[in-house]
């Protein structure tokens, strides 16, 4: 599923195409026919997102919320010199004369009003990527929590966007279990959490991947080979089970949390004891 990042810069590139511009909506696929015709001819107004969450405004305070899901996909292709006929599945098409974009695959294409779109931000955790977030209110679930933060992290209601790689890189980067209890955590520790993913989640938005090593465990510092994944990027733990550390060298260990798969390295971040067990 796409990360917070992937969303913000969708938004960015909708908004570029077609912001403040009349748009020919429709649905080639048909299942979102109705609600495209009401659309059809309106101008877009911009798109944003909020977490895994993109909200596409047009005029009369109508709005088509997405989700992607695991398999959805949203291209746009801009300043083009003929717009190509839909190919596959396409649930939703936005095209002017020169730019076009094709939804496909995603578990949710709906026409929202503003009241609608309120409601759904509202169950949202706080989005690093966005400067109206406030971090606190993460925090305050977290703290009361008995959940391991790995599962927090994840929990959309609790911080939105955040997925499994910058979930396993920014607790390598903090030296955390993914397994110890919220409710254990620093004020500081969380807010080292919180100011690392706005910078990590800021650059993936910049560049299109996901890069976490800090510079001197890049390849080239390092002397090795680059990390070649569907995700690319240059990573501590996500998918490298079993291969060495790139700070201590012990093998990157791994396990299933609610579905999901965990990444951690047992030396830099250890297992969390309470004081109360000794």
């Amino acid at each position: 599923m796409p990360e917070g990042h992937t969303l913000h810069r969708l938004a960015a590139d909708l908004g570029a195409a077609f912001g403040g511009r009349q748009v020919s909506v429709t649905s080639p696929q048909g299942r979102f026919a109705d609600s495209a015709a009401l659309l059809d001819g309106l101008v877009l107004e911009g798109a944003q997102a909020w977490g895994k969450q993109l909200f596409i405004e047009f005029t009369s305070e109508r709005f088509v919320h997405v989700h992607l899901g695991l398999i959805g996909t949203f291209d746009v292709h801009r300043d083009v010199e003929q717009v190509a006929p839909p190919v596959g599945q396409v649930r939703l098409r936005l095209a002017t004369p020169s730019s076009y974009a094709d939804l496909r695959g995603a578990i949710a294409c709906e026409l929202m009003t503003a009241d609608q779109v309120v409601a759904l931000v509202a169950k949202a955790g706080p989005d690093p990527l966005r400067a109206d977030a406030d971090p606190a209110l993460a925090w305050n679930r977290i703290r009361r929590s008995r959940k391991s933060i790995g599962a927090l992290l994840m929990d959309q209601g609790v911080l939105a966007g955040v997925g499994n790689v910058y979930r396993a890189e920014v607790l390598f980067r903090q030296r955390l279990h993914p397994l110890r209890p919220g409710n254990t955590l620093r004020v500081g520790q969380w807010q080292a959490i919180w100011d690392d993913l706005v910078v990590l989640m800021a650059d993936g938005v910049r560049t299109g991947r996901i890069d976490t090593v800090r510079p001197e465990h890049t390849p080239e510092a390092m002397g090795r080979e680059p990390r070649r994944d569907d995700h690319g990027g240059e990573v501590y733990v996500y998918r490298r089970h079993g291969q060495p550390c790139h700070v201590c060298g012990r093998k990157v260990s791994t396990a299933v949390l609610e579905g999901r798969n965990l990444f951690w390295c047992s030396r830099c971040q250890p297992t969390f004891r309470s004081r109360a067990l000794g």
